[in-house]
């Protein structure tokens, strides 16, 4: 897996989300490019904003033992893979307000670095490691620009 908080691997990331227009079409799945940005937004807005609610102590235990591994691991998400409901983004979104959050959010991850994240509490899953949040940014990020082609 590659390493989100290296500066060369965010740069990367971003060329590719560079690469996309509003007009950009998905490979698979009803999101549009926006919408897309915002969605991936939702796993930074988790971490740096107060947004989106805690889950309480027995929802909790569930993500960590049915969900976490499938986010943390080294393994691919499937096309078309369920998702949390405060991921899914249903109303339409501005290209560019949703464009320079998500660039801004990949930032400042890189910027705080791994030994930021390193045993940092998840909303969901308790505490991970700087690889399991490597490979939460990293996988989510990839999964979601192959989405569209890049």
């Amino acid at each position: 897996m590659k390493n989100i908080f290296d500066k060369k691997i965010t740069n990367e990331i971003i060329k590719r989300i560079d690469t996309l227009t509003p007009e950009t079409q998905a490979n698979w799945g009803k999101m549009s490019v926006s919408q897309m940005f915002a969605h991936c937004c939702v796993t930074y807005e988790m971490i740096y904003t107060e947004k989106h609610p805690k889950p309480n102590g027995f929802v909790k235990m569930m993500l960590k033992l049915f969900v976490k591994n499938k986010v943390v691991s080294e393994s691919s998400y499937p096309k078309n893979g369920r998702t949390a409901p405060q991921f899914i983004i249903s109303d339409e979104r501005e290209f560019g307000t949703e464009k320079k959050r998500l660039v801004d959010y990949i930032i400042k991850t890189q910027e705080l670095g791994e030994q930021y994240f390193d045993g940092k509490e998840s909303h969901s899953f308790g505490k991970l490691s700087s690889t399991e949040w490597n490979n939460s940014f990293y996988k989510h990020l990839d999964h979601h620009l192959t989405q569209f082609g890049v």
